[in-house]
């Protein structure tokens, strides 16, 4: 990724990974990670912390690896880039939200252990040998009909 919209974070998994379908057949999960900033103060000598949350999005074969492979509160390392998406709720109000679009997730091995199995690639035309390499995701594609939290 050369655009310089590029982001990483390591924290975990708020909520189990949700696998959905877009009505075309792509693969999408969403999952939650919270990152915490832990901090002295000067003045008091008291440790203080924050903790932010963040929205994930992932497709493709990232998709379904990991709705198979992790779970909420595994530790994780996220790759990807930022991405604002806007909607009207039911009451035609405007809304929007900063998700992460994941390029790459991972376990951190910092504190646990990972056994890595490596996935049958299948060509568009089913046969082995891999699958093509994606720059961009598929157009934007309401995964569900309800409205993100």
């Amino acid at each position: 990724m050369s655009n310089g919209n590029t982001v990483t974070i390591i924290g975990n998994i708020t909520r189990d990974p949700e696998l959905r379908f877009t009505p075309s057949g792509q693969a999408t999960a969403t999952f939650g990670v919270a990152v915490n900033r832990r901090w002295q103060n000067r003045q008091t000598q008291e440790w203080e912390e924050a903790t932010s949350f963040f929205d994930v999005v992932c497709w493709r074969d990232l998709a379904d690896n990991v709705s198979e492979s992790l779970t909420k509160g595994a530790r994780v390392i996220v790759s990807g880039r930022l991405e604002q998406r806007s909607w009207e709720n039911q009451d035609g109000e405007k809304r929007s939200k900063v998700e992460i679009v994941a390029d790459e997730v991972g376990p951190s091995l910092r504190w646990a252990t990972a056994q890595v199995t490596k996935t049958d690639r299948r060509s568009p035309d089913g046969q082995a040998g891999g699958s093509p390499r994606y720059s961009e995701p598929p157009p934007r594609e309401p995964a569900y009909d309800e409205e993100p939290f």
